[in-house]
């Protein structure tokens, strides 16, 4: 395909939004303007209704296969009818959050089998992967800490306990030791080095593809 696609992953509190403003930037600065926005779950009219179900507190409690399937229900949706296509017609998608999620999300944090996750996967999505995942690492106290710091509330994945996100984390960072496209960004030092990492990291990618 012509098109790049680029995803933020990392746990609550991570600083995803930010990355994705930063990445933005690089992009526009290396004449990159052409560029389409999707996060997950949702991003399309039916997967935004999976996302509503799956982020709220309600009375009965969602089964970790459940929310299993309704991640890759929505993904799919999402892939096939505005990830591909935008990718197709060369422009850069950049992603908040995408498969890896629920490798660490329903994989390293519910305990279900990672061969399953990954096994489901391939048989959804094929072989489609992103071009460039930029993982922002922060400790679960961090980034909980952030998430409260807003003042919004926690949804029903951010009320997990810090046990949970510590499962998340540490499969994050095996995901990432094993895969080179994944790069950590340590995001719990000083904002302004956390921008100047994740734009060396955006420069070498643009700079790799001419």
């Amino acid at each position: 395909m012509a098109g790049k696609f680029i995803v933020v992953e990392g746990i609550e509190g991570a600083g995803k939004s930010s990355c994705i403003a930063v990445i933005e930037d690089v992009l526009r600065k290396n004449g990159i303007t052409d560029l389409e926005y999707t996060r997950e779950p949702g991003g399309t009219p039916i997967a935004e209704k999976l996302r509503a179900i799956l982020l709220e507190k309600g009375s009965e409690k969602v089964s970790d296969e459940t929310e299993l399937l309704l991640m890759y229900a929505s993904r799919v949706q999402l892939v096939n009818n505005k990830i591909k296509p935008a990718l197709e017609q060369g422009r850069y998608v950049i992603g908040d959050r995408h498969d890896l999620s629920s490798v660490a999300y329903q994989g390293g944090g519910r305990g279900i089998s990672l061969d399953l996750i990954k096994g489901l996967k391939r048989m959804v999505l094929g072989d489609f992967k992103p071009d460039l995942t930029i993982l922002m690492d922060v400790t679960p106290e961090i980034g909980l800490s952030r998430v409260d710091n807003r003042g919004q509330g926690r949804d029903r994945f951010e009320s997990e306990k810090i046990e949970f996100f510590t499962r998340v984390r540490n499969c994050y960072l095996a995901e990432a030791a094993a895969d080179p496209t994944i790069k950590v960004i340590d995001a719990t030092r000083p904002l302004e080095q956390v921008v100047a990492d994740i734009r060396n990291v955006v420069e070498g990618f643009v700079c790799s593809r001419g």
